[in-house]
């Protein structure tokens, strides 16, 4: 046990940790940001000041801090059965009844989906590397050994595992690390706001994109491309929803190419769009759903992949031949995890977190756009649900956005954590997400929408000095 002052505590974590997502430079120049405990929607931080968390955690904390279910449910299943793993055919109750929950919430949700089976992971990057494992292992039982490319799309984020990494979108993800992998391809990024043409409608840059889609498959074979990945929402890529009719016309796309849809649902699943989930909103038909985040609301890390009936019945079919599925982790479908995703349901049930999420996403929309709607460097304010994004424009009017090396949202960022609210600046594009826990009231709302605006106040000469550019 160390017996480090807690005054020292800076200094031992720039001498011990590799932090993830974390300018090395910026973190041995400035020292750590260091937070002791947390309830609500609240967090405090090493000296003592409470701050709204406006961000979950991580999109993830969907019911909020200091939940004393889910640490009793923990609680309970580490003293009765702190661990069994699914290898060889093991299983356990609740890791049983939570795959069956899961499958009939998803199936009540998303009446479009076929959903026949649940995997169970540790992350969300790691149910997007079974994703693409599926892929490969269900083309070649049915005979397809070439047909093995996935596209995913510039912008989007998919985790930061060889494999997820590679589908994630975003350069500086990429950067060093000889990503994106081979066999991995990117369309074009279904941004209206930021990547229509002038004068194109909404519609028409729809088209557009699909027609993108489209040509990058005769491009480089459909008997080449096994599956296509999205987010319903875009969610750090920017808080990104797509155009009018986008989905509609890509799954007519993929169903005539015989290409999966695999859904990547580790943000927007659980309540976080206003819906359990966002495939629900959109209508789609997914072949694989990643689940994570809102899942256990971060009390325990775990995810999920459920399996179509589509996917199943052929691994199903070839499984006296083939042998064994040699696909799994240690702690795929712990006991503790199952315990906790189970006792996070029922909360989320009972306070019923989806419709308070419906309820007050639009309070939070209009909440921002009355406060800073108006201000010359808010370009736009969209959402969907508890999900939101700020995007900062260098000039609103002209619409000239910052400089790629700028970073306007960071800076607004950090003048709001000192006004008492944590908000994120996303890697791709300018841009502060808004993604509280689903708990979340309207006064607590008001509270951190009447901090940000001060910190938007309080960044402007810095903007300011920053737009003024050719």
């Amino acid at each position: 046990m160390s017996t480090v002052k807690t005054s020292d505590l800076g200094q031992l974590d720039q001498s011990s940790l590799l932090h993830p997502l974390t300018s090395i430079a910026d973190h041995l120049r400035d020292g750590p940001g260091i937070y002791t405990s947390a309830q609500g929607v609240l967090i405090k931080d090493q000296q003592g000041r409470e701050l709204v968390d406006m961000g979950a955690g991580l999109w993830c904390v969907n019911v909020g801090y200091g939940r004393v279910e889910l640490a009793d449910a923990a609680a309970t299943s580490m003293k009765q059965l702190s661990f069994q793993h699914l290898f060889g055919g093991a299983s356990c109750e609740t890791t049983i009844r939570l795959a069956d929950r899961l499958l009939s919430l998803f199936g009540q949700q998303v009446p479009s989906a076929q959903m026949a089976r649940v995997f169970f992971g540790n992350s969300g990057s790691d149910a997007n590397d079974t994703a693409v494992k599926l892929v490969r292992y269900y083309n070649n039982l049915r005979g397809f050994p070439a047909k093995k490319k996935i596209i995913s799309r510039i912008g989007s984020y998919h985790g930061v595992t060889c494999a997820s990494g590679s589908l994630t979108g975003i350069e500086s993800y990429h950067k060093a690390f000889d990503l994106p992998l081979e066999g991995v391809l990117h369309t074009s990024c279904p941004h209206y706001f930021g990547f229509a043409s002038r004068g194109e409608t909404e519609a028409d840059f729809t088209q557009r994109m699909v027609a993108d889609l489209e040509a990058l498959i005769q491009r480089e074979g459909a008997q080449s491309i096994a599956a296509f990945i999205v987010e319903p929402v875009m969610g750090t890529g920017g808080v990104l929803l797509p155009p009018v009719g986008y989905f509609e016309q890509v799954q007519a796309v993929l169903d005539r190419h015989d290409i999966l849809l695999i859904v990547d649902e580790v943000i927007t699943g659980f309540g976080r769009t206003g819906h359990w989930f966002a495939s629900g909103a959109f209508a789609l038909r997914p072949d694989i759903v990643s689940l994570a985040k809102g899942l256990t609301s971060a009390y325990f890390p775990m995810s999920a992949s459920l399996i179509s009936e589509r996917i199943w019945s052929v691994l199903k079919q070839t499984s006296p031949d083939i042998g064994t599925f040699m696909h799994g982790f240690t702690y795929s479908g712990h006991p503790v995890g199952s315990a906790v995703a189970m006792a996070n349901l029922d909360v989320m049930e009972r306070e019923e977190l989806v419709g308070n999420a419906a309820r007050l996403g639009p309070y939070l929309l209009d909440g921002l756009r009355s406060r800073i709607g108006d201000h010359p460097y808010v370009g736009d304010i969209r959402g969907l649900g508890l999900m939101v994004g700020v995007e900062f424009m260098a000039d609103r009017i002209k619409h000239r956005p910052f400089a790629k090396s700028m970073t306007p949202h960071r800076i607004v960022a950090r003048h709001a954590k000192e006004a008492g609210v944590l908000t994120r600046a996303l890697p791709f594009g300018h841009v502060n997400s808004f993604s509280p826990p689903l708990s979340i009231t309207a006064d607590e709302i008001d509270q951190g929408l009447d901090a940000y605006a001060r910190a938007l106040k309080a960044a402007e000469p810095e903007l300011t000095k920053m737009a003024i550019f050719e």
